[in-house]
């Protein structure tokens, strides 16, 4: 199972220690995400989850359900 496991990363305004802890339990309960974290020192509030079979659009709308933005991180 090992081999499915990734990161995907994205650009969030998750950006206190609050906010994150209004995410946690939707994050901790989402199916197919055995870890994440977002680094709130980052500019752009990066959430890093280690997808266990998640799909990035699931990850989209379990943030914007807690009435956060969340966008995919393009790295330059």
């Amino acid at each position: 199972m090992e081999k499915n496991n990734h990161d995907l990363r994205f650009k969030t305004n998750v950006n206190c220690g609050g906010c994150v802890a209004s995410v946690k339990p939707h994050l901790d309960n989402a199916d197919g995400i055995c870890h994440w974290d977002v680094d709130t020192t980052n500019k752009d509030k990066v959430l890093t989850v280690k997808s266990t079979g998640i799909t990035e659009e699931q990850v989209i709308e379990t943030i914007q359900k807690t009435g956060f933005k969340i966008e995919h991180l393009t790295i330059k």
